[in-house]
């Protein structure tokens, strides 16, 4: 698998919208709560093209993840395979390089998941720990490897 990175621009806002939408379509239907408007508005409201890379499989665009540093941890704000890139490993790999390069600046990250969502197992799956919730979101930190006693 040649995963690469490649950086985002306003003009691709649309598409990060619709792998957004596609990849959690599944999810916020199972919960009552999918709305492409409100998931649209949602993401464009905080969209900042530097902190966002698409995520590239054999030169496929097949994702796209979006970090927010912060002076005291990391933010993955987005992390978004699409359905047909799913289960084969792409996103753990996409993680794997976050952590490690969170790891090397001594950073916390921290994320949220949607409730019942397959994303909660898939975090905690790679070291995330549960630390607060809300009425439809989960919210996690990984401590960096340094960090852990």
């Amino acid at each position: 698998m040649n995963l690469t990175f490649s950086p985002t621009t306003h003009s691709d806002a649309d598409l990060l919208v619709s792998i957004r939408i596609a990849a959690m379509r599944e999810s916020l239907e199972r919960l009552g709560r999918f709305d492409a408007q409100r998931a649209r508005e949602r993401f464009l409201a905080s969209f900042e093209p530097a902190l966002c890379r698409f995520i590239e499989i054999d030169h496929v665009r097949a994702g796209f993840y979006l970090i927010r540093p912060y002076s005291d941890h990391w933010l993955l704000d987005h992390l978004y395979i699409l359905p047909e890139h799913q289960a084969r490993g792409i996103g753990s790999a996409v993680l794997r390089k976050i952590i490690a390069d969170a790891d090397s600046q001594r950073m916390p990250v921290r994320l949220g998941a949607l409730r019942g969502s397959e994303s909660n197992r898939f975090y905690q799956q790679h070291g995330f720990e549960q630390t607060d919730e809300a009425e439809w979101d989960i919210y996690y930190t990984r401590q960096p490897d340094s960090a852990k006693s």
